[in-house]
């Protein structure tokens, strides 16, 4: 018997409406794609400020707030409130640890900013770039050309090919012009122990490096940078970010900065607990202060978000000023106006402190800095408009959101004593800047909680007390009956946590806890020995120093072949050892040698790596060839030269080496101007009748611009008067450099949100680079 089955018709009107539900869907995408691209032809179209037009730079609670507070001097909050809605400009530093600094700023000044002061669009004239005036040695500069601007002359599209590709490979810093100041005022040195507790995406972490590398001749400062922050896939940005310094002396670390761990080093045969000289505490904050860049604020400003962000900020800041140094300093900064994020955070420090702790008048130390000083009166508002100016008028129902330390210090004398006026407060329409606050501090004295830990007698029976504590209760670590000298022991030590831990019913703090890891797992750090075997060629090969530090050198794999190698800093190399279950290490060291396959018939499995020549070249004492002018114009504009191209003397130098890996280096010559006064090293490899340079793309396009050649890309991207299809080194290693430069290479030079390196649009191809 046939059964017929009816195909239900509730089902079939289901998959109707689905079908129309779909291909509306199709037309809903379709129009919305179009609806983004006029937007964006009408973003490009109108310059700056534009693709914000639904975004209206009105908020009414934001300026009765402010209004209230009288931050701003009387007649002048009109100005601040236009400023606070003009896009803000472009901002760009010259890194300046390099020595070719100087050479960058010469040709910015000599090729591109002179041509554009002449310059007209459109009937207007071009505002060529100014240098911030407090900023030294012309090192920083801002500009209001936009985009659309750009594109409509070639020549301007020079220039911001140059600022692009200069940025990749690291000589140039796109950074607001306010987020430079902390870095200034933490008055670096090259011995310096510096922590960066909220440090991606890495602007100012670069400016800490730049800093300690003031002194080129030195390849390893005593000092180092542990940079640190809580968003793991933050931190690849900032490997990123850092990377581009190729610095053996900075170390990044994932951790929540308010339990950021104390770590330990070995000095003298005992570990002693590492204390920072500097710290920069750089805040997460409300960022009501970068309304000019981040459009978004001003819809989504809130008094709420400076009262949820205050005790963070404050935690952070306590943990910052227990692991610093006494004599150190700590520059605590935040992107916000809100007194509540400001100096409500360093007068409860300070007065938690009980005089430990104190303000630096850093009032002469960026002259042509326009601040204002920081205020010693402020309010509190709800999001509903209601205003408190005591902690004594808070409700008991808002105590969980209103707390004490929100409030200025009810003493009159404390407060004055605490010297808020030192805070420095910039505001936007003083020196058309984003609004920005900073204050710096100096530890006089261990911090008074780190003195009261419990110590534990030596008695390990409870019942009976000692005669220096007859009630049988601890004393105070360092008291006079102890008779020992006060030591400070950050909240975060481990060994005092554990001296403290209970024992037969005595109080102390809590024990330990294991330390949680998210985010990606990273290779492990694996420091050679001085007898390693793959030193053995290499030493030969290359004629090292004796003093090479082979102790400072890395790998990143327990077993097989060692791919690269890497170099760290002898303090950096103690903290690594000491910590290794402390504290999650993202990424440490800069590359000095690539396994080379085809090199072992020559000699040496490993060649030298770009990253690391500035680093290692002092140590190496054969296989080096000097360069001049026109030769590495051939080298770095020709694919495989033959060494008849080269000049004489490198002509007779090249013969005499044999084929492998080797350096390529200029040295200026002070009495012929014309040419760079910097010296320029590269890594190369002579072949059997020809040479090449192995330097990425955009380091070439570099020193080709130091020598005088105009490069440029064309439409499609494409490299003018260079080698075309280059690629660094062989095999995977010419793939891994190949894919680190694609990763930038297609970044633009956004000129008009003034924003800074390493935006979050980046944070995917980032996080491709992962533990190398």
């Amino acid at each position: 018997m046939r059964v017929c089955r009816l195909f239900p018709v509730a089902i079939f009107r289901r998959f109707v409406s689905r079908v129309v539900c779909v291909s509306n869907m199709g037309k809903r995408s379709r129009q919305r794609q179009k609806n983004q691209n006029t937007g964006r032809d009408d973003r490009d179209n109108a310059g700056w400020g534009a693709g914000y037009a639904d975004i209206v730079k009105e908020n009414k609670l934001f300026e009765h707030y402010y209004k209230e507070q009288g931050l701003v001097p009387d007649g002048e909050f009109e100005e601040f409130m236009e400023a606070m809605r003009e896009p803000l400009p472009a901002t760009i530093r010259i890194t300046g640890y390099k020595s070719h600094a100087k050479e960058i700023l010469h040709c910015l000044k000599e090729k591109y900013f002179k041509d554009i002061q002449e310059l007209e669009v459109d009937g207007q004239k071009i505002e060529a770039p100014q240098p911030l005036s407090w900023y030294p040695d012309e090192q920083a500069w801002h500009t209001n050309m936009s985009r659309k601007i750009i594109r409509k002359s070639p020549l301007l599209e020079k220039f911001h090919q140059f600022l692009v590709s200069e940025t990749e490979s690291g000589n140039i810093s796109r950074q607001e012009a306010v987020s430079m100041i902390p870095p200034l005022l933490m008055k670096i040195e090259s011995h310096h122990k510096i922590l960066d507790m909220c440090a991606a995406p890495g602007s100012k972490t670069a400016q800490l490096i730049e800093m300690l590398h003031a002194d080129m001749d030195v390849p390893f400062p005593e000092g180092f940078v542990i940079a640190n922050d809580v968003d793991n896939k933050r931190c690849y940005l900032l490997v990123h970010q850092a990377k581009r310094l190729n610095s053996p002396c900075i170390m990044v670390v994932n951790h929540d900065a308010s339990c950021i761990p104390t770590l330990q080093i070995e000095s003298d045969g005992r570990k002693n607990v590492l204390f920072y000289d500097r710290i920069l505490c750089d805040v997460p904050c409300s960022g009501d202060g970068t309304m000019r860049k981040n459009i978004d604020v001003w819809k989504k400003w809130t008094t709420s978000n400076s009262l949820h962000l205050h005790g963070l900020q404050l935690r952070i800041a306590v943990r910052g000023v227990e692991q610093l140094a006494v004599g150190g300093r700590m520059v605590y900064s935040t992107c916000s106006l809100n007194p509540v994020e400001d100096e409500a955070v360093i007068a409860a420090l300070l007065e938690k402190s009980e005089g430990a702790l104190e303000l630096a008048d850093s009032s002469a130390d960026l002259p042509g800095l326009k601040w204002m000083p920081g205020v010693t009166s402020w309010k509190l508002m709800t999001k509903e408009g209601q205003w408190y100016s005591d902690w004594s008028e808070v409700p008991s129902s808002r105590h969980t959101q209103i707390r004490p330390t929100m409030f200025p210090p009810t003493d009159k004398d404390k407060l004055a004593g605490m010297h808020l006026e030192r805070c420095m407060r910039i505001l936007p329409h003083h020196q058309n800047t984003g609004g920005f606050f900073v204050a710096v501090l100096v530890k006089k004295a261990p911090m008074p909680w780190n003195k009261r830990y419990p110590k534990l007698r030596k008695e390990a029976s409870s019942s009976s007390a000692s005669p220096a504590d007859p009630s049988g209760l601890l004393l105070p670590e360092g008291s006079p009956q102890e008779g020992e000298a006060e030591k400070e022991a950050p909240t975060g030590d481990p060994s005092a946590q554990e001296a403290g831990a209970n024992q037969d019913g005595v109080c102390g703090p809590p024990p330990s806890k294991k330390m949680k890891l998210f985010g990606y797992k990273e290779n492990p750090f694996v420091f050679l020995t001085e007898d390693d075997p793959v030193f053995t060629t290499i030493q030969s090969f290359y004629d090292l120093s004796p003093d090479f530090p082979k102790l400072n050198v890395l790998t990143r794999t327990h077993e097989g072949k060692k791919r690269h190698l890497y170099m760290v800093s002898k303090e950096l190399r103690n903290v690594l050892l000491n910590n290794t279950e402390r504290m999650k290490v993202i990424n440490t060291g800069v590359k000095v040698w690539s396994r080379n396959s085809d090199g072992e018939e020559f000699g040496c499995a490993f060649r030298l790596a770009q990253e690391g020549i500035y680093t290692l070249q002092p140590y190496i004492h054969s296989r080096i060839i000097t360069v001049s002018v026109e030769d590495i114009k051939v080298l770095l504009t020709q694919e495989n030269p033959y060494l008849s191209k080269l000049e004489e003397d490198a002509h007779a130098q090249a013969k005499k080496i044999g084929m492998g890996s080797i350096v390529l280096k200029y040295i200026p010559n002070p009495n012929n101007p014309a040419e760079p006064q910097c010296p320029i090293q590269l890594c190369g490899w002579r072949g059997k009748t020809s040479i090449r340079a192995f330097v990425p793309r955009n380091e070439r396009f570099h020193y080709l611009r130091m020598l005088g050649v105009e490069v440029f890309r064309d439409k499609q991207g494409v490299g003018q008067k260079r080698r075309d299809g280059d690629k660094e080194g062989e095999g995977e290693e010419a793939k891994e450099e190949e894919e680190g430069a694609a990763a930038e290479n297609e970044a633009e030079l956004d000129l008009e949100n003034g924003g800074e390196n390493g935006s979050e649009s980046k944070t995917a191809s980032s996080n491709q680079e992962t533990s190398r």
